[in-house]
């Protein structure tokens, strides 16, 4: 009889939820399972002319409960009852408004269909005027205390989207008691949380994106937060003294998960993380190796020993919090704010004469023509040479992460002539991408940070 011990991972990413279930003793991968979210599909309470991408947490709920039932359909019954923990990684900052509860708003009857009480997905970018008032008011702040997240503060990222929804609807700041991380409400959803107080608060979103630092005690004190908005008197006291590392457990399985899931009580959950760190891990990060984690944007992790880090900070990277990756080592983060983005978008433009003239009968062909227009451009691509007059890209088509956050940059595009065509735009692009990675590692190598090697993944 199989007496393995078994564990789940699962990956919440930019449009769908991902379940993994694996044999602890050697790896091996014993099922897996993808949920696309059904409401992001449908562009619910997204604005993309106005950057306002929002994800509602049913979405979350609903594909949990899919994936883990169907990765343990696939392995067989048996396997339930021989699970013994689950971790959970998500993208960030992707935060939400809740209640002394810990309930997102939007699971309230009140708020089910207000945009502003959905998850704030980390690309959503209507906080970049928040964003500069933070950035302002630290310039006239005697303590530095954006010197741990390069120096910048970002639109991406909790304290700013927080003041955002808080400016944008009386109703939503009369009801939001604290706010959440993704990564953080789904374990303390799992474990059966009952109050705020009750959630661990995950080192890796606390210290890249909510200011929190062991240096600094914690938070940034409240009068620093309150001269930038009054609106944010309080919130700091309503969040959280303590974080934790990824390797720690936030609880274990609440009887009504264990019932929805199919599995025991004892099941232990992982405090959560962003999935870009988590991402480092499997591709076995180490120490000066830039782990280019490339999805729809991409996050660039490096681990260094605390002890080499010392004081030094980084400018114009998107944090450095021990513990964030590995615990006992400094991790950092930068990243370019659209990757997979950047030719998403161009294949919806070259695409959009067909999309909108197409019908039934035509459907498969529509189908074979966007699974191959990628994978046609780049080879067309490939064969052209490049000159002076070649066409040149900026790919800050959803702002610019890393260096210097500045999510109010556009892209652009020059050189263009009647002889530019679809695989020259392409590459254009392709070029302004490695272009743009080329500068990140240019940045850590100024600031004193040696790369060794890179290590791809997505």
């Amino acid at each position: 009889m199989d007496k393995r011990d078994y564990v789940i991972g699962v990956d919440y990413g930019t449009d769908s939820v991902r379940a993994i279930l694996v044999s602890a003793s050697d790896g091996n991968t014993i099922s897996q399972s993808v949920f696309n979210y059904p409401r992001w599909q449908k562009g619910m309470y997204c604005q993309p002319e106005k950057n306002q991408f929002r994800q509602h947490p049913l979405d979350y709920i609903e594909g949990l409960e899919y994936t883990v039932r169907t990765c343990l359909q696939e392995a067989g019954s048996a396997v339930s009852t021989q699970v013994r923990a689950i971790s959970i990684d998500t993208t960030g900052s992707t935060p939400v408004a809740v209640n002394e509860q810990g309930v997102p708003l939007a699971l309230l009857d009140e708020f089910q269909h207000n945009e502003n009480a959905m998850f704030l997905l980390w690309k959503d970018h209507t906080a970049i005027h928040e964003a500069e008032q933070i950035n302002q008011q630290a310039k006239n702040h005697p303590v530095n205390y954006l010197r741990y997240v390069g120096g910048v503060y970002s639109s991406e990222w909790f304290w700013a989207k927080l003041l955002h929804i808080l400016k944008s609807d009386e109703k939503v700041q009369s009801a939001c008691y604290s706010f959440v991380e993704h990564c953080d409400w789904i374990p303390f959803l799992l474990t059966g949380g009952q109050h705020i107080k009750d959630m661990k608060r995950s080192i890796c979103a606390a210290g890249h994106k909510a200011l929190w630092a062991k240096e600094f005690g914690g938070f940034p004190p409240e009068v620093f937060f309150t001269s930038i908005d009054p609106r944010l008197k309080g919130f700091t006291k309503r969040l959280y003294d303590n974080t934790y590392t990824a390797d720690k457990p936030a609880g274990r399985l609440s009887k009504a998960w264990a019932e929805r899931l199919g599995l025991g009580e004892d099941v232990v959950i992982g405090v959560g993380a962003f999935d870009a760190h988590m991402g480092a891990v499997g591709g076995q990060i180490k120490p000066y190796y830039l782990s280019k984690v490339m999805g729809t944007s991409t996050c660039d992790m490096l681990v260094a020993p605390e002890s080499e880090v010392g004081d030094k900070l980084i400018k114009g990277i998107c944090g450095q919090v021990v513990g964030s990756i590995i615990p006992g080592m400094t991790g950092m983060e930068a990243g370019q704010s659209a990757f997979g983005d950047t030719y998403a978008w161009l294949k919806k433009v070259l695409l959009w004469p067909l999309e909108k003239n197409i019908d039934d009968s035509n459907e498969p062909l529509f189908s074979k023509l966007s699974d191959n227009l990628l994978v046609q451009l780049n080879e067309e691509a490939a064969l052209l040479n490049f000159d002076a007059d070649s066409e040149l890209a900026l790919d800050w088509l959803n702002g610019r992460r890393s260096p210097d956050a500045n999510q109010g940059l556009k892209a652009a595009l020059t050189n263009l002539s009647l002889g530019t065509n679809a695989p020259a735009l392409f590459r254009a692009l392709a070029e302004s991408t490695c272009f743009g990675a080329k500068m990140i590692v240019e940045r850590f190598k100024q600031e004193g940070i040696p790369i060794k090697g890179i290590i791809g993944l997505g």
